[in-house]
Formats: C-alpha cells, structure tokens, sequence
C-alpha cells in the first residue's frame, strides 16, 4: 500500500500547532520515552478507554486499519469497509484485554494529521548515567498521524491488559512510548510499551492503580509528602496531600460524595489550610515559630511535575490533590528546623520528606516512630545574601595630592600678598620676588614626593570608566533583587532605600513583582539567584552635576520552588540607570527600561552567538 505523504504534509502545514513553553523540575524522565517516534496517551475512565495516539510518519503502514482512504495514492485500491479495519485493529493490531479475556471493541473518534506534541526533553542525546545509553531524541520529521480511539466496556474490569503491535515472534514492531491515566491519576510516567503491560484498577482510590510490572511506575508514588524548603530569612513547610485523605482528619463538608462542585473549592481551600495551620509544629532554633499561611491550591500531576489548578473545576474527590504552603519568618538562615510530623493514614504509613537548602534537597520518610524532619545547617562555605551600600570613594579613582607642593602653595600665599603691597607703594620687589622663586621651585620639586589619596569628589570626575560603572551597576543591581528576598513588605522597602533614591523605589518595587511573578506557581514572585551585567557604556548626565547615565543589559535569573518542583524565570533587560551620589553613596535616580524579553533559563548558547548591545 503506498501513502500520499504529501496529503500529510499538506495538511499539517495548513495549521500547525503552538509549541508549549518547556517547565524544568528537579525530576526528569530519563528513560526517552516522551521523545519515542509513537506516542501513546492512555486514559481509563468509568465507561470506557481512551487512545490518544501519534504515529510517526515512517510507521504509518504498521496502523494502517486507521489511515483514511483519501491518503492513498492509488484511487483503486481494495481496502475492507473501515468498520472490519477497526475490528481487526482491536483484535491484532493494539488491543486492549480485561481481566475476563474480552477484546474491547474500538471505534474511531477522530484522525487527522498533524505536527507531533513537544515532549522535548534536556537530556535527549545526551548519556544516561545509570544505564550508560545514550537518551533518545525525537525523530526529526515532526508529522505525525493523530488519531483518537475509544475502546467501550460495559462492567468496569478489574484489570487491563494494553498489547501493542506484536510480529510472530512477539517483538514489537514498532516502538511505542505510552502514559497512562486512571481517571485525573497518572499511573506511570513515559514508559516503552515493549510487550503486554496488564494494569491492575482500583474502582474506590484510583492512586492505587498500578501496572504488575514494577518497572512501569510514576515517580510521585505517595498520596502523602512534606517539603522543608530552608532559604534566607524564610523556612516554609510545604504539605501535598489528597482530598480523600483529608477526610480522616476533617470534615470537609462537601454537598456529595464524589465530586466537589467549582463553588465548593475556594471554601474548602480555606478550611484545609486553616486545619494545617494547627498540625505539624515547626521548630527553629529551639523555638516554636508561628506559622504563616502563604497559600493553599488544588494543583494536578502531570508530565511536568505539579500543575497549580487556576479556575475553579468540577474535581472529584478520590482523584483531587490539594498542596499547601506555610512560611516562617526567620533572621538570616537558621542552624537547625524540625518539623513534627503526625499525619498518617492506614494506607500511608511512610511519608516522604524532602528538606531543600541552598546546597539542594535531601530526601528521607518519616513514619510513627520516627516522625521528626530534622534539618541542620552544614553550609560551611555558604555566604548570606545581604544589601549594602557602595561607598562612591569605592567605585572612583583617588586624586593624589602632593603634600610638599600644597604645603609650598600655603608659604606663597603671604609671599604674593608682600609683592601685591610692595606694587601699590612702589617699594622693592627683589625680596619677595627671590622668595617666591624659591617657594614655587620647591613646590615643582617636592611635586612627585609625599603624596596622599584622597577621595575624587564627583563633580570633578568627567565621566566613570567601564569597569567603573560594571562595578557600580553590578552592585546596585543585586541589592534591588536580594531586597526582594525578604517577605514583609516593609522590609523589603526598606532594603530598596539602601539603593534607590527619591520617588523611583516604587516604580521598582511594583515592577519587579511585575516581572518575576511565575503564572505557572500561582503567581509566587521568584527570588533573584543570578544577576549577570553583560555590557555597559556611561557618560556624565546633563540635567544632574553629581550623577552618571550608564547604559546596561543584563539578565536576571529567578527560581521559585514549590512542592518539589522548581520554576525558573530569566529575563533581559536594556535600560539605561542614572547613578547619582547621595550622602557619599551611589543610588539609582532614574531607570529607563529600553527592553525586557523573556528568555530561555537552560538555553545554551550557541557557536558564534553574540551578547545584546548597548552602543548608540
């Protein structure tokens, strides 16, 4: 049978589908999976089975039952009515098998062509340290057969067993990369679907439903964990726990059993957090902290690690996990945090606990018996982030004054005062005049001899050289985003103060709030990690004697992790920052954003590629 890719190509090219912006985490699926040339997305639900599938261009003969007649080159080509092809497809080709033996009939929703989904891994190609294979890469042919399948049954099965296409021999013929989801709950993360994978279904709590093959796991097993994230100036306990459970603990009050409605979450919300408030005391430093609640967001488990849910939906509850967010407010970085841990379920009796410092995280479980998450301070070399002011007399060259010189100009101020009189009486000048030699020889002479330094007044200092100005921009610039790392907003302002004069500090505040607020963590601002200057050129300001205009980019990279999962933010900027010395010290006087762009976090960069430039 041959196959009129042009149609394909055609096709696709008519509308092709939006990248999604790639979300870095602290896991990554390391097996290729994602980046296999067919996709298979698998979703049980309470009637039925749906087959998302993408089948890679080179492979369309293998599901040829699902390729539409049009797409043939021959116009007299026999080919059986398209209902015995799917019957043969259900039965050979990709089947699905209770735990009776039935074969689920399949029918064919929908099939088109299209551009495969982005499953763009960062380590596609790249050697896997554990078992030493290179990481597969996507194929670069990105069109794909998009059909989507559904496979009805009418009990619920207790199991499935998922059978790709299989040669005689039982090898399959083509490879296939597969997830599968028991209604909102991903069973496992990609996996190779190598041969028959039998997934055994709870009905009651589908977090329990799991593949016999022990290889073919999710990585967040646990319907319970605690996260301890120890930052300067804050400690936050971050707790992830499903609805279903929370009904041990508290009544949630929900008008059904299965599902909360969208104008029952916002309520619930509330109770949940206000009940964690009074559970699982924090200890710093020996002392008790009163805990803030920060935030409390239904959020799913995706491919991409923890998803905040931003409207209100329909959830059920067996399925709905619920993350909240804790902060206390600490002086510097502590030397130790316990959290005593005391929930539990019969199903759950091993929690895990992961503790995230500036050197990374550290991972333990908690169970009854020892059911402290201690945290200690072994940061030997760590070094706190703090705001200080940069002295002018820092950043500019001294003048060097020679001291026999201005002690000879002091002698010859009374010499010229004697010849000024001497002129008006017309008296001798000889006198005078020979001392005044003497006095300004000396002064020539002694001129390269017991010199001091001194600070160079900025009135009289032209303009400020480029690594002058690097050194100032430098500094101004990661005191306006470490003043950020503090929580109360009278702090930060504070902290602002120490850098940026006059009306400007609230335009920066409300700016960069602005700019490192991350949607995709419930708008959580990201603390500024890396500031990094790229280029700058100054030049003395016309409307202000005691200040400079340096002309700048540079990129700000900002991190905000929550619940394990780490968002990443890294913006550009061109702007031009007036300098101006107040008090001894430079601030920031006036800010003119020329461009702020968004750009990649982890994008290498690429041979020949060239810094932003702030010339002209």
């Amino acid at each position: 049978m041959s196959i009129d890719l042009r149609n394909l190509a055609g096709a696709v090219a008519m509308g092709v589908l939006p990248l999604a912006p790639s979300v870095h985490a602290d896991w990554i699926n390391l097996t290729g999976a994602e980046t296999s040339p067919n996709i298979a997305e698998i979703y049980v639900r309470d009637t039925h089975v749906e087959v998302l599938l993408e089948v890679y261009v080179g492979d369309l003969e293998t599901f040829d039952e699902l390729i539409p007649d049009g797409w043939l080159q021959a116009a007299d080509v026999q080919r059986a009515p398209l209902a015995e092809r799917l019957a043969r497809f259900a039965e050979e080709r990709f089947q699905l098998v209770t735990d009776t033996g039935e074969r689920l009939p399949v029918q064919l929703r929908l099939v088109e062509p299209r551009l495969r989904k982005d499953r763009k891994s960062p380590f596609a190609g790249m050697i896997n340290p554990i078992t030493r294979q290179r990481v597969p890469e996507a194929p670069e042919d990105k069109r794909v057969m998009y059909a989507e399948l559904l496979y009805q049954f009418a009990k619920k099965p207790a199991a499935l067993t998922i059978v790709p296409p299989l040669d005689s021999k039982g090898v399959p013929e083509v490879s296939i990369g597969f997830i599968a989801y028991h209604k909102a709950v991903p069973v496992i993360d990609f996996r190779y679907l190598g041969a028959p994978a039998q997934l055994t279904l709870d009905w009651d709590d589908p977090w329990y439903s799991k593949f016999d093959n022990r290889n073919l796991k999710r990585h967040h097993q646990s319907a319970l964990m605690s996260y301890l994230y120890v930052e300067p100036y804050e400690v936050r306990h971050e707790v992830l726990t499903r609805v279903k459970d929370l009904e041990q603990w508290m009544e949630l009050g929900l008008r059904g059993e299965r599902y909360m409605e969208p104008d029952e979450l916002q309520p619930l919300k509330q109770r949940i957090g206000e009940f964690l408030l009074t559970r699982n005391p924090v200890v710093v430093d020996g002392t008790a902290v009163k805990p803030i609640l920060d935030r409390t967001s239904f959020v799913k488990l995706s491919l991409n690690g923890i998803q905040i849910i931003d409207q209100p939906e329909r959830l059920e509850v067996s399925t709905a996990v619920v993350g909240v967010i804790l902060a206390y407010i600490t002086d510097g970085i502590p030397q130790s945090v316990n959290v005593d841990w005391d929930l539990f379920t019969d199903q759950v009796q091993r929690v895990p606990a992961t503790a995230v410092d500036p050197a990374g995280p550290f991972q333990t479980y908690l169970t009854r018996e020892d059911n402290v998450h201690e945290w200690t301070n072994f940061l030997k070399n760590y070094r706190m982030p703090v705001v200080e002011e940069i002295a002018v007399s820092a950043t500019l060259s001294d003048l060097e004054l020679p001291v026999g010189t201005l002690l000879c100009l002091g002698v010859l101020l009374p010499v010229g005062w004697q010849i000024r009189t001497r002129l008006r009486h017309q008296q001798s000048m000889r006198f005078p005049v020979a001392i005044a030699t003497i006095v300004v020889t000396a002064g020539l002479l002694l001129s390269p001899f017991f010199r001091v330094s001194v600070a160079k007044p900025v009135t009289l200092v032209p303009t400020v050289s480029d690594g002058e100005a690097r050194l100032i921009a430098e500094h101004l610039l990661k005191n306006v985003y470490r003043a950020f790392d503090f929580r109360e907003e009278g702090d930060v302002y504070d902290k602002l103060a120490l850098t940026v004069h006059g009306d400007l500090l609230a335009d920066i505040y409300l700016q960069h709030r602005k700019s490192f607020a991350v949607q995709k963590a419930g708008g959580a601002q990201a603390k500024v990690k890396e500031v990094e200057v790229l280029n700058v050129s100054a030049g003395r300001s016309a409307n202000r004697p005691d200040a400079f205009e340096i002309k700048s980019a540079w990129t700000a990279m900002g991190t905000v992790g929550h619940w394990g999962h780490v968002h990443a933010r890294k913006n550009l900027y061109q702007a031009v920052i007036t300098v101006q010395a107040v008090d001894g010290n430079w601030k920031i006087a006036g800010l003119e954003v020329l461009e702020e762009e968004r750009v990649d976090p982890y994008a290498k960069p690429t041979e020949g590629s060239a810094m932003p430039s702030t010339a002209g």
